[in-house]
């Protein structure tokens, strides 16, 4: 079964799908290492999603949508950096790509794997340093760590009820405007 079949089944609208006849879909396998982190290898070249062409994008659907996940007109923007570093030229343009997008982001779904990596190895789990280095105010911070199955959830929401999560940036902004960051960090960890 393809994933357009079974999306199709469970009322997905796939109405922007686009296929290319000369690459597949990139596979990645996942294996749980010892100490119970992720590691992945990837089979990707070229694949699908690196052939897209600015040209294929259906942008009329893109500004219609009320989240699109990674990149918008002007929905709400999830971005899931899913930093994996064997798929980029190098961890420093890795590390440029996704902080070309993170500022434009309002839902980033991030590990603390990602975290240390995009601040240099400092510590996740200090609030401080997601704080001062990579929160910005129009973002909204999840700080467990619950991955995919939080960000999907939050999202369904989102998108049913848009003015929870124009309340949400109204809230941050002001407390941003109006705390010292150890403040907004307890205020984050509280919301």
């Amino acid at each position: 079964m393809t994933l357009m079949v079974l999306g199709k089944e469970n009322n997905v609208d796939n109405t922007g799908m686009r296929f290319d006849k000369q690459a597949r879909n990139a596979l990645a396998f996942v294996t749980l290492r010892a100490d119970g982190e992720c590691e992945f290898m990837f089979f990707h070249h070229p694949s699908a999603d690196m052939l897209l062409t600015e040209a294929e994008l259906d942008t009329d659907l893109i500004q219609k949508s009320t989240i699109f996940h990674y990149g918008s007109i002007r929905s709400i923007l999830s971005y899931d950096p899913n930093l994996r570093l064997p798929l980029w030229p190098s961890p420093e343009a890795a590390r440029k790509g996704i902080l070309r997008i993170w500022d434009q982001a309002d839902v980033i779904k991030i590990s603390e794997d990602e975290i240390m990596f995009l601040t240099g190895g400092d510590d996740p789990y200090d609030d401080k340093v997601v704080l001062t280095k990579l929160f910005h105010p129009n973002l909204n911070v999840d700080t467990t760590g619950a991955g995919e199955a939080f960000v999907g959830g939050l999202l369904l929401n989102l998108a049913k009820n848009t003015q929870l999560f124009k309340r949400c940036i109204e809230v941050y902004k002001y407390l941003w405007g109006h705390y010292s960051h150890r403040e907004m960090s307890d205020s984050i960890i509280a919301f």
